[in-house]
């Protein structure tokens, strides 16, 4: 009686989880968050990607050889700070994106943003996504689906949830 008990409430919570929604976006995909090889780097990394509301952005760097300061628009134009919005010197850093907007990061040490290591972002009441990806062969079709796997996880939860539920009620 109490493993059907316990295998009820395991259902019964698997109907209350909300699906994940927010998606993480690994800043610079493989690269990371380094000094790029060209200036529109990160600039084309976002360019094909959804920022949601409740979005997190990743950005994979070790401490202290760089950084993630939040500047306004001006800031991020001129690679200036003299009033930051916010600052990360810990990495890996992750920022979640709370509000639609627009939003500028880049990295404060040396001359890393005048190298091209700085990103906007764009945030829109959506589901966030990465896009389709850039491909140097237009004939090589990009894959269609870029949802987040902790979607799926949960789906696979729910779905687990409602068949243990059948099986209880109709054993």
């Amino acid at each position: 009686m109490h493993l059907v008990s316990f295998l009820m409430l395991a259902a019964v919570a698997c109907f209350m989880t909300a699906p994940a929604a927010a998606f993480s976006h690994i800043v610079g995909g493989s690269f990371g968050w380094s000094t790029p090889g060209n200036l529109s780097f990160y600039e084309d990394w976002a360019k094909p990607r959804t920022f949601g509301v409740g979005d997190k952005l990743v950005f994979p760097f070790r401490t202290g050889v760089h950084s993630v300061v939040q500047v306004s628009e001006e800031e991020f134009k001129n690679c200036t700070q003299n009033d930051a919005i916010d600052m990360f010197y810990s990495g890996p850093t992750i920022i979640e994106l709370p509000k639609t907007g627009t939003f500028y990061y880049y990295c404060g040490v040396g001359t890393h943003c005048e190298a091209g290591q700085k990103v906007k972002v764009t945030v829109v009441n959506a589901e966030g996504s990465a896009g389709t990806p850039i491909t140097p062969n237009a004939s090589v079709p990009a894959p269609a689906d870029h949802k987040s796997s902790a979607k799926e996880g949960c789906d696979v939860g729910m779905v687990s949830g409602m068949l243990v539920l059948l099986l209880w009620v109709f054993i």
